[in-house]
């Protein structure tokens, strides 16, 4: 039986199975960068298994994650989104979901791939925490803020500090799983491996 992280224990199997497949595995793929970029914005205010249960509801109206296709979205395909439940309907964050799809295009093309813009901020090896216990863990870091600096000058909205180290959690920019997780190691080896070629 998984030992899980304090978050995901007595949590629904949906937060269970994110928990135990996708937190804190290094990602490199733009799509799934895109979408995390999404969603963690989504979340602002809101708790992350409302985003989970949402989730297939943005895939339907995102395009699976397609930054293409959302960046040319219009106000037309903005009020159908808005009308629908399956989706958080707040429209500040669906606008900026479509112009941070812009700027994303634009640094991918910049710097060859997102992911080569976003790992830089941690030297391109995922951080390896070691904490013990939850309550040690932070809601933002220094490099957390820099990322946000960073993206706010390049236009994006939503993506605050604490926004944007959920962000690199989710994404195994740094790996948060508590020691005694069973998904520690798993997360630990993969970030050891882990390469942007």
């Amino acid at each position: 039986m998984c030992q899980r992280c304090h978050w995901a224990t007595n949590q629904t199997l949906l937060e269970q199975d994110y928990h135990d497949n996708e937190w804190g595995m290094p990602q490199t793929d733009d799509n799934v960068l895109f979408e995390f970029l999404v969603l963690e914005a989504a979340q602002a205010g809101l708790s992350w298994r409302t985003v989970l249960e949402k989730r297939e509801g943005y895939r339907h109206h995102y395009l699976n994650f397609d930054p293409v296709a959302v960046a040319a979205f219009d106000d037309a395909q903005q009020q159908v989104m808005l009308a629908d439940p399956g989706i958080i309907r707040n429209k500040l964050k669906v606008a900026s979901s479509i112009s941070n799809a812009r700027e994303f295009l634009r640094l991918q093309k910049e710097h060859g791939s997102f992911a080569r813009y976003l790992w830089r901020f941690v030297d391109n090896k995922p951080i390896q925490n070691s904490w013990k216990d939850y309550t040690e863990v932070p809601a933002e870091t220094d490099i957390s803020k820099q990322l946000s600096k960073a993206l706010k000058k390049e236009g994006m909205r939503f993506v605050g500090p604490t926004i944007m180290y959920a962000y690199m959690q989710a994404v195994g920019m740094v790996n948060d799983h508590e020691v005694s997780c069973c998904r520690y190691q798993a997360c630990s080896d993969a970030g050891a491996a882990f390469s942007l070629s």
